[in-house]
């Protein structure tokens, strides 16, 4: 049975699972008396452990089955919840993350060792002796009183097979497996105990035939015997930790006793030979199947689907129309058809944007938890606040947030929020408060990292820079508070005192800044003494975009329109030079004027014109004037990258395919500035 088909909902499935888990966790910790988040919890385990057992991954199997035992306790009020539960359930909760993320790239959970979880949660459950006697006992008894019940006809089976396994140090047992009455998947479940037997056994009879059992033609049910050199209880062990098997039986038998057919030596060398080399081809066929081809994928309401169908519908019907027309005259109809596909063409990138688009929440999710580990780590007391978790954003920029935010945060908690005991002393409560934002802002998603915490210390920011050779002191006394916080995006910047595993490398706010503008958004900053806010503003997509059409010389260029403040005519004789830099006063502020032809290196007339041309853009509270040959118009463009070859290239961000076929390159504004 080929599982690889589903490996791919599997890993999805898994996935969310665990951040519900997770979830349910950070809830238990804060409210120790709500048995339904125990009973969540399980039910998540439970899940997991069949999904995983029937995918044949019995390390995850293996743990949620540990992870069972002890919630069962919990939930019948045989242990009480305790912190230190709790902490051993988040690391069990880190480890299957982890072999989910290797199942994800390599197809196999790898290297990764549970098994020290298992000791602890092992150490929880002997916190009752008796039932955790009286249990092992009873497995012990089962074990004595039924082991001579197992009942196989071995006539075909094999006697110098068993005489030659036995000469070289190997064990011969006889087993019976017992499977739940309830079990669905009784040919998976029996796939997965094969699977497990064979990687240090061979089985060398089955009762009924593998054929059988294949087809599900038995009961719940089945009889083996195998020859290992590993013992019979740790066999035993590892078939009962598979999901669904209700017991095992398992008994060492004396080959000398077995009542069977003699076969020739050679022939059996020659059969177990052949069987060894079919193995080890479907041991490569196996491996190479398991590497899973994966995409990103994006869960789709139905309803937005339909609405798809529906103008891709339309589309075909208005193509219909325009096909059956001809040049006689009908020049209304014409017009008409082509302004009704300009609608439906609208209506249509409408609902491809909304089929891209992923609520924030899924990056959101991991937050808590990060917060709950920091907060431990560095002994403050920090409450997390989650608002907007429902905006949408599309789901490339779902890819590329996650890091910046986590940057942020972790900055908040270690730089921002005070100790406890500080706290206390300014008055304030000493729980400190990180929130995080997010909400719609026209063509814009912002998100807010605020804290409530003591503010960016502004001298000890210069100190730093100066310290660190970024300003000289002289620089430092004229900037003011604005330009001293964006020294903290400098590269190889921290206020940090000492080197810690949290912050203090001085990487951290450049990445965010990096990451942010490469995502064509930008990154503010205010402060006080009573806290800091970090606002990121990002496009709603990185596929279609409004732009400006431009004239640069011969060449058309695209300036995205989220970036342009205005349009203005400007008198040449009123430029002037401050320092090497053209500027020009306007609506009394000094507006910087860059010419778009040096830029771009492209031949123009445009610096021999009285009047210029030019477009103000802004980046942030910043702002700019870029001088052009000719205005062409607004429109929607898609966005192309220029691939590999041409990465990195200052003042262009892509590149757009325009109706008659001419590329027009994409301007980066935030790299001008």
């Amino acid at each position: 049975m080929d599982m690889n088909q589903y490996l791919e909902i599997f890993i999805e499935e898994s996935k969310e699972h665990l951040e519900n888990m997770n979830q349910s966790l950070l809830e238990l910790e804060n409210n120790h008396s709500d048995i339904s988040l125990v009973h969540e919890i399980f039910r998540i385990a439970h899940t997991l452990k069949g999904m995983s057992a029937t995918m044949g991954f019995n390390k995850v199997a293996n743990l949620t089955h540990e992870m069972e035992n002890v919630l069962q306790l919990l939930r019948s009020n045989e242990i009480e919840l305790s912190e230190k539960i709790v902490d051993v359930l988040f690391e069990c909760l880190d480890t299957l993350e982890g072999y989910i993320n290797q199942i994800a790239n390599s197809g196999e959970e790898g290297e990764l060792d549970s098994d020290y979880l298992v000791k602890k949660l092992n150490q929880i459950l002997q916190g009752e002796p008796e039932s955790e006697n009286n249990s092992k006992e009873e497995v012990s008894s089962t074990n004595e009183s039924n082991s001579n019940d197992i009942h196989i006809e071995v006539e075909e089976f094999s006697k110098n097979v068993a005489l030659k396994a036995a000469a070289e140090g190997f064990n011969c047992y006889k087993m019976q497996i017992d499977l739940n009455p309830n079990c669905m998947l009784k040919a998976a479940r029996a796939f997965i105990i094969f699977n497990t037997l064979e990687k240090d056994c061979e089985i060398l009879k089955s009762n009924p035939p593998v054929e059988d059992i294949e087809d599900e033609k038995f009961d719940t049910d089945f009889e083996l015997i195998i020859i290992s050199k590993v013992d019979g209880e740790t066999i035993r062990k590892r078939i009962m930790n598979i999901s669904e098997v209700e017991n095992v039986l398992i008994e060492e038998i004396d080959v000398n006793e077995l009542n069977i057919q003699a076969k020739d030596i050679e022939t059996v060398e020659e059969e177990r030979t052949v069987d060894t080399k079919n193995k080890e081809k479907d041991e490569k066929k196996s491996n190479k199947s398991k590497k899973p081809k994966l995409g990103k994928t994006v869960r789709v309401d139905i309803d937005r689907l339909d609405n798809l169908m529906n103008l891709v519908s339309e589309l075909i019907i208005t193509r219909s129309r325009l096909e059956e027309m001809d040049d006689s005259g009908r020049k209304h109809d014409i017009n008409e058809a082509v302004e009704y596909l300009g609608r439906i063409t609208t209506s249509l990138h409408d609902a491809v944007m909304k089929v891209r688009m992923v609520p924030i929440e899924r990056v959101f999710n991991r937050f808590p938890r990060m917060v709950r580990d920091l907060s431990k780590e560095l002994g403050k007391e920090i409450s997390l606040v989650m608002l907007g978790e429902e905006t949408e954003v599309d789901r490339t920029v779902i890819d590329e947030i996650g890091d910046p935010l986590i940057h942020l945060i972790r900055n908040s908690i270690d730089h921002g929020i005070e100790d406890p005991e500080t706290r206390k002393k300014h008055g304030k409560p000493e729980i400190g408060t990180v929130k995080l934002i997010a909400y719609p802002d026209g063509n814009s998603v912002v998100i807010e990292v605020e804290d409530d915490g003591q503010g960016i210390n502004i001298e000890k920011v210069k100190a730093k820079a100066i310290q660190n050779g970024l300003i000289t002191e002289e620089q430092a006394e004229n900037i003011d508070e604005k330009e001293a916080v964006n020294l903290l995006f400098k590269s190889g910047f921290s206020t940090a005192d000492k080197i810690s595993d949290i912050s203090g490398r001085g990487v951290g706010l450049d990445v965010v800044k990096t990451k942010i503008e490469a995502l064509g958004g930008i990154v503010e900053v205010k402060t006080s003494k009573s806290g800091s806010t970090f606002t990121i503003r990002l496009p709603l997509t990185l596929a279609i975009i409004q732009a400006l059409l431009v004239n640069v010389g011969m060449e058309k260029y695209a300036i995205p329109l989220n970036s342009i403040k205005e349009i203005v005519t400007i008198d040449a004789k009123s430029i002037r030079k401050i320092q090497e830099q053209e500027v020009v006063l306007y609506r009394n502020t000094t507006l910087p004027i860059l010419r778009m032809n040096k830029i771009l290196q492209v031949d123009s007339d445009a610096c021999d014109e009285e009047d210029l041309i030019v477009v103000v853009v802004k980046k942030g509270d910043k702002t700019a004037g870029f001088v052009v040959d000719n205005l062409i118009g607004q429109q929607e463009i898609v966005i192309k990258s220029l691939g590999k070859y041409l990465l990195g290239i200052k003042a262009i961000a892509g590149a757009t395919i325009l109706g008659n076929g001419q590329v027009a390159l994409i301007v980066d504004i935030n790299s001008l500035f």
